[in-house]
């Protein structure tokens, strides 16, 4: 492996485990959200508010990430992630009241939501075209290892630990958050920020460390694209020009969380419990949905280039569908539903991560233009987090331990919505695959 290739791997690994402990925090909270109903003895309501704070931070991060991002550039911005998310393992995990836990909680939704904006937005800008897919998708799969973590961890931990088992399922995050904090010291600027700041000659030298052929045409390139968008309005994001971008990041992050994943990824173990399965072993299934996120991730990766980005919506879009109405038949038929819910959840797993899991990452990066790319990815990721916060919050007003009815037909709807979206992407969806940024833009026509 070169040199130049090495520096562009590391860079952007470096940014991508923003997306571990992105899934390690929204992982963890499956092992610990009994407990905390219990110990701060929480009715659905206030259980479900409580789980769904740090995805109302999620909202905020993502949000208000795009700004310092344009203004301090993605690495900067990236390092405050990383403090967010130390402050936020360390203070939930030694919070004796539950305003303050509620706090670092939201804290280290905020980290979430702004890892979300900037890490894929940091690696598709240092991306050649024909890598970009496969190092963004990168982010995602950082995404799965900190679920996988953080599930074996809490695994672990309650069976180690005999009091108090999830102050220490939060707290372990402390560890990965300081190390991601000291890599990022380890990687450049991405050479888009600089020439959108005027620096054209540190660009230079950033393309150069990653050895782009044709390097003068390259910064002409981007100056062209950043600089012949000014008739956008000031870089304003909802304008005529951009509705489609626009309508696409909006479609795709209320797919992705109404395909039901942020329940089941936050509430496993309640599920499993549901259906009947003991608390221990639900926590250790929990193990086996993160294993099948990985293998399956892994393969997304290796082939998002070559299958393409709307394939992969499409076909994810119909195993969805199929497993989450097998799901949902085993608790509204099965007098003691069991092994069907396991195997239909571990197949959702393995479809949603082969598809949406992956895409929406890398597409939500891809589809704005240059110069409102960083307003583009807030817009698909703070929506994409409103409606986790809305799924998370009301899961468990419905799905509560014995009811397998209300559960079964929650499940009927996700079920329903993946129909609905596979009719979506095959009408409307683009194919983004094997292209530029620029040649992106331009066949949006901006």
């Amino acid at each position: 492996m070169s040199k130049a290739n090495r520096i562009l791997i590391r860079s952007a690994y470096v940014a991508a485990l923003g997306g571990f402990l992105f899934g390690f925090d929204t992982a963890v909270i499956s092992g610990a959200e009994t407990s905390i109903q219990e110990y701060w003895e929480l009715s659905g309501f206030w259980h479900g508010f409580t789980v769904a704070a740090a995805l109302i931070g999620t909202v905020i991060g993502a949000l208000t990430a795009g700004k310092p991002a344009d203004k301090f550039g993605r690495r900067n911005t990236l390092l405050i992630v990383g403090l967010l998310f130390f402050i936020s393992a360390l203070g939930s995990a030694l919070s004796k009241l539950w305003m303050p836990f509620m706090i670092y909680r939201l804290l280290g939704g905020i980290g979430v939501g702004a890892s979300s904006v900037i890490g894929p937005m940091y690696i598709a800008e240092i991306s050649p075209a024909e890598k970009r897919g496969k190092l963004v998708a990168m982010f995602q799969l950082n995404v799965v290892i900190g679920m996988l973590t953080a599930y074996v961890s809490n695994y672990i931990i309650s069976l180690l630990a005999e009091t108090h088992a999830w102050r220490w399922m939060f707290g372990v995050e402390a560890l990965p958050a300081i190390l991601f904090f000291s890599f990022l010291f380890m990687v450049p600027a991405t050479p888009r920020w600089l020439i959108l700041k005027n620096k054209p000659d540190k660009a230079r030298e950033i393309l150069k460390l990653f050895n782009v052929s044709n390097l003068e045409d390259q910064v002409k390139i981007i100056q062209n694209s950043i600089y012949s968008e000014k008739h956008i309005l000031s870089a304003k994001l909802f304008t005529k020009q951009l509705r489609f971008p626009i309508m696409l990041a909006i479609l795709l992050a209320f797919f992705n969380q109404f395909s039901g994943i942020n329940a089941i990824l936050y509430y496993a173990p309640r599920i499993f419990e549901i259906a009947g399965i003991a608390r221990e072993s639900a926590l250790l299934q929990s193990v086996s949905i993160g294993i099948t996120m990985l293998i399956f991730t892994i393969i997304a990766i290796n082939i998002i280039d070559h299958f393409g980005r709307k394939k992969l919506l499409l076909v994810g879009a119909v195993g969805l569908a199929i497993t989450l109405l097998m799901v949902s038949l085993d608790f509204l038929i099965a007098e003691e539903p069991g092994i069907i819910v396991l195997i239909g959840l571990i197949g959702f797993i393995a479809f949603f991560t082969l598809s949406q899991g992956t895409v929406i990452w890398v597409f939500l990066s891809e589809i704005f233009p240059n110069r409102v790319r960083a307003k583009g990815q807030t817009l698909g990721s703070s929506t994409h987090w409103a409606f986790a916060a809305i799924i998370s919050w009301i899961f468990p007003i419905f799905a509560k331990i014995g009811n397998t009815s209300s559960t079964g037909y929650i499940f009927l709807l996700f079920s329903i919505i993946m129909v609905i979206q596979f009719i979506v992407v095959y009408r409307f969806f683009p194919e983004t695959k094997g292209k530029s940024l620029e040649q992106i833009q331009d066949d949006f026509g901006l």
